[in-house]
């Protein structure tokens, strides 16, 4: 059995615009169209492909056809750029999913996309997400490569190290006189609120861990966006864990230990000039700005 790529690419289309309709606008067919078109690919399949939720949600079955819609796209780009034809100004720009975490999209990983989708007429999508979990995307099928924690790679993926990003604990001068006057110590971190990224971020929990505090029961506040973060520790919010680019000269640091978050490049494992050429860029940046 074959799967009609044109098939497989609304599938794909369902699942990035999140309805029928909106996917309709993108391939500009009619939305009874979009629907024939997957009521007819999962009838050949014999599997449910996409559950009509608002958004739409795909079922294990469905991630697969688009990882494979997903692949198709990127190898004819790439086969289309080897025999001269130039699309990048035209409706074929392709769109490459990637996965990161915040902090890295706050403070290192925008710039190379800016610089590729210059040169080589890429519209990005980014998926964001804790590095402990960006690899789950990949899975899915959702994205092509990420930024990720995980050293070993995913199931059709390859590997490669990027650096690490470390953070320490700063806390605005106010806020420490106000609550570490006598000293940052354990019985002050128990009553000190801080600053939580959100429900999955651990790095506080850790830092105090090593002060001998137990996270639970210290006040906190939770500022899920790593601009808003920083910011939050620097008005005095609450102490928090920041990465070295975000380190301001204004914040008082609170010692402790240095923690550092090894980072990886996950991509498929296709042989794609494209996606080889974005990981170059990607891993030349995190050399300039992550630590080794």
């Amino acid at each position: 059995m074959m799967i009609d790529p044109e098939l497989a690419a609304t599938v794909a289309a369902v699942a990035d615009e999140g309805t029928l309709d909106a996917a309709s606008r993108r391939l500009r067919i009619t939305p009874s169209a979009v629907s024939q078109r997957l009521k007819t690919l999962e009838q050949q399949l014999g599997r449910i492909l996409v559950v009509r939720t608002k958004p739409a949600t795909l079922t294990e079955a469905g991630e697969a056809v688009v990882r494979l819609a997903r692949q198709i796209a990127l190898l004819e780009h790439d086969a289309l750029s080897r025999v001269g034809i130039d699309d990048s100004g035209g409706a074929q720009r392709i769109t490459v999913p990637l996965a990161v975490n915040a902090d890295s999209m706050a403070t290192w990983f925008l710039a190379p996309l800016a610089r590729l989708s210059a040169s080589q007429g890429i519209d990005f999508d980014l998926h964001r997400d804790d590095q402990n979990f960006t690899a789950r995307l990949l899975e899915s099928g959702a994205v092509m490569a990420a930024v990720t924690s995980e050293e070993t790679p995913v199931a059709g993926c390859t590997v490669a190290p990027l650096g690490v990003l470390e953070y320490r604990a700063f806390a605005e001068p106010g806020f420490a006189e106000r609550w570490f006057a006598a000293g940052v110590t354990a019985e002050a971190l128990a009553v000190a609120p801080f600053v939580d990224f959100d429900r999955r971020d651990a790095l506080q929990h850790e830092w105090l861990g090593a002060q001998g505090v137990a996270h639970q029961g210290v006040p906190r506040h939770y500022v899920p966006a790593s601009h808003d973060y920083a910011l939050a520790v620097e008005l005095g919010l609450g102490w928090g864990m920041l990465p070295r680019p975000q380190e301001s000269a204004g914040l008082v640091s609170l010692g402790g230990p240095t923690l550092r978050v090894k980072l990886y490049w996950q991509q498929w494992n296709l042989r794609s000039d494209l996606l080889d050429t974005i990981a170059e860029e990607i891993a030349a940046e995190a050399t300039r700005v992550l630590q080794p």
